[in-house]
């Protein structure tokens, strides 16, 4: 590990911003109610792998969805090319994912509901699991950061109360992308960083 340019740490081939490790974070649904699924001005990013995987599973995963969300994909397909030349999944009325549900007030995913239920193999996009963590690939390197949306304070202030920092709230998502080692040598940093501070 290799703190780079104070601002972020450098584990293999990963360049991590330190506010996943020295911001405090914890969803608090009761409070946002999963909004962050139905702002924003494009769908979930998804890997190449990702839309593969998305058109294979789709009938498992179609019983699950809102009928505006059927409609939407028979229309444009099961991921769609946004105005940033990235691949994310399709959008219902200009903002809310295709894929959004709602439970008793609460933004939930048909494809995690599919997958809880044993129907599909396919969890929900990394990019949805990894939020607020958002990943830029680049040649020699993948930036890790933060993203800081207003939406989100509660998250912030739950995070407070839980003592939990992004890194620790997203534990299970970042083990599925980066793997068990990469993350042993994050929490390595993170506690070799945080107690430099204290």
């Amino acid at each position: 590990m290799k703190k780079q340019e104070e601002t972020m740490l450098q584990i293999g081939n990963t360049l991590v911003s330190l506010n996943v490790v020295e911001k405090k974070f914890c969803c608090n649904l009761a409070a946002c109610k999963g909004i962050c699924c139905v702002e924003g001005d494009s769908g979930a990013p998804l890997t190449d792998e990702e839309t593969g995987i998305i058109e294979d599973e789709y009938e498992n995963i179609c019983d699950y969805m809102r009928p505006e969300g059927r409609k939407a994909v028979d229309e444009q397909g099961t991921w769609v090319i946004d105005t940033d030349n990235d691949k994310v999944t399709p959008l219902i009325n200009k903002n809310e994912c295709a894929f959004v549900i709602f439970e008793e007030g609460i933004t939930k995913c048909a494809i995690e509901k599919a997958w809880a239920d044993g129907k599909t193999i396919f969890r929900k996009p990394i990019s949805c699991h990894l939020y607020p963590i958002r990943l830029k690939e680049y040649a020699d390197f993948i930036a890790v950061n933060y993203d800081e949306w207003e939406i989100c304070k509660p998250a912030l202030a739950n995070g407070e109360a839980q003592g939990l920092y992004v890194y620790q709230f997203l534990r299970e998502p970042l083990i599925r992308r980066f793997g068990e080692k990469w993350y042993k040598e994050l929490m390595l940093a993170a506690d070799s960083l945080l107690n430099m501070q204290f």
